[in-house]
This record gives C-alpha cells, structure tokens and sequence, in this order.
C-alpha cells in the first residue's frame, strides 16, 4: 500500500535567525507535514496534500513576511 504524501511546495519565509526557524518548526509541526527549513537562503519547502492557502496561512502565524514561490 502506497501513501500520497502530497506534492512539496516552496515558500520564501522572511527568517533572519535560528528563533525565527524555530518559529516556523513549532507552527508546521501542528500541521504533521514534512518540511525541510533553508535558512540561509530564507525558504521553506513544505511536503504536504493541503491546500497552499493553508500552508500559507500556518507560515503567516510566526509573524514573518511569507510568498508563495510554487512547487518544487
């Protein structure tokens, strides 16, 4: 039996330093989605079936400056 873990997806996420990581970590954790955090390069790739509104609208909960940038 296979699982469709969903499509990823690339946001851009305004994070300047490890708090602002962790930020992110604590907000997708909620959600149980698989997600890899790119700090230098200030993106975030998300592995998830949801809606892109709703990853969006989980980023958009650490308070920092979040775009949609597509699939990856």
């Amino acid at each position: 039996m296979t699982i469709n873990s969903g499509s990823t997806h690339e946001f851009f996420v305004d994070m300047t330093c490890e708090g602002c990581s962790g930020a992110v970590t604590r907000v997708l954790n909620k959600l149980d989605v698989k997600f890899d955090i790119d700090l230098p390069n200030k993106k975030v790739f998300i592995e998830s079936d949801k809606d892109t509104d709703v990853l969006l609208e989980t980023l958009r909960k650490t308070g920092k400056t979040v775009t949609y940038i597509g699939p990856k």
